[in-house]
């Protein structure tokens, strides 16, 4: 069985960088396409981005264009999410998802982690 596990959260002030580690055991990571969502308080879960199987394609929602990059690593079965000039806004729980589908849309996740708290003070 496929598993993702989040690390790297915390509690960071606006204008702080933070980037958030996702390792995927049980199965063939260089088969995924990798993608990461956040949901906060009160809200519902949002796409955040997503990055394909090599690495050579990934895709932004547009709040998150220019200051998030995404990255993978297929020898270590990790990809992250390098956040920057961060703002009380981000604060959410961020989650990491996998899927097999070619596509780097927002839908048709199979595999979920347990997500990461951060929090950005103002």
């Amino acid at each position: 069985q496929v598993q993702l596990v989040e690390s790297g959260g915390g509690l960071v002030q606006a204008g702080d960088s933070l980037k958030l580690s996702c390792v995927v055991s049980g199965g063939t990571f260089s088969d995924y396409n990798m993608g990461w969502f956040r949901q906060a308080p009160g809200k519902g879960r949002e796409f955040v981005g997503a990055i394909d199987w090599s690495g050579s394609r990934t895709y932004y929602e547009d709040s998150v264009l220019g200051r998030f990059t995404i990255s993978r690593d297929n020898a270590k079965n990790t990809v992250w999410l390098e956040m920057n000039k961060l703002v009380p806004e981000n604060t959410a729980v961020y989650y990491c998802a996998s899927k097999m589908r070619p596509s780097l849309t927002p839908t048709a996740y199979d595999y979920w982690g347990q997500g990461t708290q951060v929090t950005v003070s103002s």
